[in-house]
């Protein structure tokens, strides 16, 4: 994939200043610590970087580190041998070797088990490794690009997190600005979205009306980008017709501008009634309603439970 086909949609200064400090961070060799809220985009952001660097061309692998358990985290990172850890029934290549010279990503870092912490404090200070289970040392050229939601000041204050690691992470550091600050991208990045869902849901020349666009602006998105998505699929699946109207959007939408410090909803709340909404919109089919909220099917039902859902 080239970086011309991974498009970054920005009008706002704040957005655009971000694609100068992409062009710049890619070019680097050194770790690299993207912060920001849920669903901002630093998984596309991380994604960009790699398309802008000499590395566009060797493997971008991800790991998220919050999914999995912590055996299966050190196992996607370093590999295995056989008897490795409980269930490891064979040799496994982990990423460091999969990756080349290409680029890790490791999504919500602050999960990583203490152990997975400190091996990966040795990889980024000599490129060397061991598989778990293994007593045969390994080097690796890939470079590390770190994301998290959490505050990492505070999980090292509370020792969650290591001091070295977060120090060998933070040499290069960016913070993905929330939605409700690059408020002139809403209306771009709503049309950019809508071209990509509206053909799924038989909606192929849908568009947003002057009045859903003033709606969607003056919104303070809690959930960012990712909410974003899931409200104008929601909208698609409620929606008669191509114009896409304020009456297919929820009713907190429409109370007019919030600020930011205003009475903005937790993001359970935001949560939740995306999640009530798409099991209505789609007859409460879990298998569809999970893969349009992109979540697995188990999740969705835990979820379903944890907030009193039908």
């Amino acid at each position: 994939m080239t970086a011309e086909r991974l498009p970054w949609i920005c009008e706002d200064p704040a957005w655009l200043g971000l694609l100068e400090v992409a062009k710049k961070a890619a070019v680097a060799v050194t770790p690299l610590l993207i912060s920001g809220e849920g669903g901002t985009g630093k998984n596309h952001f991380a994604r960009l970087i790699h398309e802008l660097s000499p590395r566009c061309d060797a493997p971008f692998l991800k790991i998220d580190c919050a999914s999995l358990p912590p055996e299966l985290v050190a196992s996607e990172l370093f590999g295995h041998e056989r008897g490795g850890f409980s269930g490891a029934l064979g040799p496994k290549l982990g990423c460091f070797e999969l990756a080349g010279h290409g680029t890790i990503v490791l999504d919500e870092v602050a999960a990583l088990s203490h152990w997975a912490q400190g091996e990966l404090v040795g990889v980024l200070q000599d490129q060397k490794y061991r598989r778990m289970g293994g007593t045969e040392t390994l080097s690796t050229l890939a470079r590390i690009v770190a994301l998290t939601s959490a505050d990492l000041s505070a999980a090292m204050s509370a020792g969650r997190f290591r001091e070295d690691l977060f120090f060998r992470l933070n040499v290069s550091a960016i913070q993905i600005p929330p939605l409700r600050e690059h408020p002139a991208d809403i209306v771009p990045l709503a049309d950019f979205l809508l071209i990509a869902l509206r053909s799924t849901h038989g909606h192929p020349g849908a568009q947003l009306s002057e009045e859903s666009k003033r709606m969607l602006t003056g919104y303070a998105w809690p959930g960012n980008l990712r909410e974003l998505r899931e409200v104008l699929e929601r909208a698609l699946l409620l929606s008669k017709k191509d114009s896409l109207e304020p009456d297919v959007f929820a009713e907190n939408m429409k109370a007019g501008p919030t600020t930011p410090t205003g009475a903005l909803r937790s993001l359970e709340d935001v949560e939740k009634e995306v999640i009530a909404g798409t099991l209505e919109a789609l007859h409460y089919r879990i298998t569809r309603s999970s893969q349009i909220l992109g979540i697995s099917r188990k999740t969705l039902l835990e979820k379903r439970k944890k907030y009193g859902l039908k």
